[in-house]
């Protein structure tokens, strides 16, 4: 297999797959991801987005395929590790060593780790570097997992479900923290999520990921572009949904409720119809529940066009 070296890339995948035994975690997954995008991977338990983390990562080998990060570094390799952070979901720390241990530890397991801007994050944050990490807040351990990352001076920042035992206080810190860190050092960030309206505000490439396949992998403002929900009397349903690509079919007695994707960024409903946009979270569900449907370069591939979802 010729190997993917394409500059300006933050995530290659080329035919990768992954299987446990007889089942398969990710397969023929295709990606291209730029750089300087933060990156909201979504789908529900099951789909594969931490297999895809951890191959990105090199914490796993792929069964088929091949992976790479930043340009066409080989996923796992020096360095490819000297160049991505990662925070793994529940920010996976030692909770005996305490919090200055635990940066001592994270500059002697990586090159160019950068102490002092540990330890002045450690300092704005106001956590005691005394402490132990297992006496800290859930949301301070997330925080100094998320000052290590940013401390190798990565340019991939990999986030597993970094929030997930967050309350929303908390969730909100972590998140102004790491959009503060994109915008003084313009490094992508791959965050993995099951909120996607946590992403709303912040993502600007998407990718969905649906039993093991990818099945949509866009930028954020072309996807909403791209995908209207026309409202219009139902007795019309049949013959709009036969000429467009639909997502979701919804109808009352009175009102069809069609959400499709277009060919233009420009809708242009039929007569007596009504276009409207749709959020990303409406938009995501609406693939979910539909899990053969992918767009791959652009083009939307229906198994099952007009089905009520």
């Amino acid at each position: 297999m010729t190997a993917i070296t394409e500059p300006g890339l933050a995530l290659q995948a080329s035919g990768l797959g992954k299987r446990y035994g007889s089942t398969w975690a990710l397969r023929d997954v295709e990606l291209a991801v730029p750089e300087g995008r933060v990156i909201a991977l979504v789908g529900p338990n099951g789909a594969g987005k931490t297999t895809l983390l951890h191959l990105a990562m090199g914490l796993t080998v792929p069964t088929a395929g091949e992976v790479r990060v930043q340009g066409g570094l080989a996923a796992g390799s020096l360095a490819a590790l000297s160049t991505v952070g990662f925070v793994a979901q529940d920010a996976a720390l030692y909770p005996n060593l305490s919090v200055a241990d635990t940066i001592h530890l994270a500059h002697n397991l990586n090159t160019g780790f950068d102490v002092s801007r540990a330890h002045e994050r450690i300092a704005e944050l106001d956590v005691p570097l005394g402490c132990k990490v297992g006496k800290l807040s859930g949301g301070q351990r997330a925080q100094v997992a998320l000052t290590l990352a940013l401390a190798k001076r990565p340019r991939l920042l990999i986030l597993d479900e970094p929030l997930s035992s967050l309350d929303p206080l908390a969730r909100h810190d972590f998140m102004a923290a790491l959009m503060a860190a994109v915008a003084e050092d313009g490094i992508s960030v791959l965050y993995s999520s099951h909120v996607v309206s946590e992403l709303e505000r912040v993502s600007d490439y998407l990718v969905v990921l649906s039993g093991g396949r990818v099945q949509l992998a866009d930028e954020v403002d072309d996807v909403l572009g791209t995908h209207w929900l026309y409202t219009g009397p139902v007795a019309e349903a049949d013959r709009i949904a036969a000429d467009l690509p639909v997502l979701r079919d919804r109808r009352t007695d009175v009102l069809a409720y069609l959400l499709v994707r277009s060919t233009g960024p420009q809708a242009q409903p039929p007569h007596g119809w009504e276009a409207t946009r749709v959020g990303l979270e409406e938009l995501v569900l609406a693939y979910l529940r539909k899990p053969r449907t992918t767009v791959t370069h652009g083009a939307l591939e229906l198994t099952a066009k007009g089905t009520a979802l």
